[in-house]
């Protein structure tokens, strides 16, 4: 299974923010959306960076409430890794696990064409798992 195939369940838009957005409007796009993270475009609508809840955490804790004032190109995650649609899932969620991190751009021919969650992955692995299972139990109920 692919992250195509999420893509296709899920839906591909993406969620974006600018660098210049203040931590304090990215919040608040985070909270009406009911997502973790979101990406920054440039103007160009190439990735600059991902911003996520915990980013905006990290920068209420240190700065206080005028953290929610600072700008999403001060508090993003930069070193963004990215991935092919046509990657696995299991692949995917072990880069997620090595990267310790929980979100993915998705590309294709290296457009922007959606975001994936490790939540959104575990999910598909634990449908798959039950379907494996299910099919398993048929089997050996006809074989019997």
């Amino acid at each position: 299974m692919t992250i195509d195939q999420i893509l296709n369940d899920k839906g591909r838009e993406v969620i974006s923010v600018g660098a210049d957005d203040t931590l304090g409007a990215a919040a608040k796009v985070l909270d009406l959306r009911r997502i973790g993270a979101v990406v920054a475009l440039d103007s160009g609508e190439s990735i600059i960076g991902v911003l996520s809840e915990r980013d905006i955490v990290r920068q209420v804790a240190r700065h206080g409430q005028a953290a929610l004032e600072m700008k999403v190109g001060d508090a993003m995650t930069r070193d963004v890794v990215t991935v092919p649609s046509t990657m696995r899932i299991d692949h995917a969620m072990q880069l997620m696990t090595d990267r310790r991190i929980r979100h993915l751009p998705v590309l294709r021919n290296e457009n922007l064409i959606g975001f994936v969650s490790i939540g959104d992955l575990v999910k598909w692995k634990i449908a798959e798992t039950e379907a494996e299972a299910e099919a398993m139990k048929s089997y050996l109920s006809a074989q019997y």
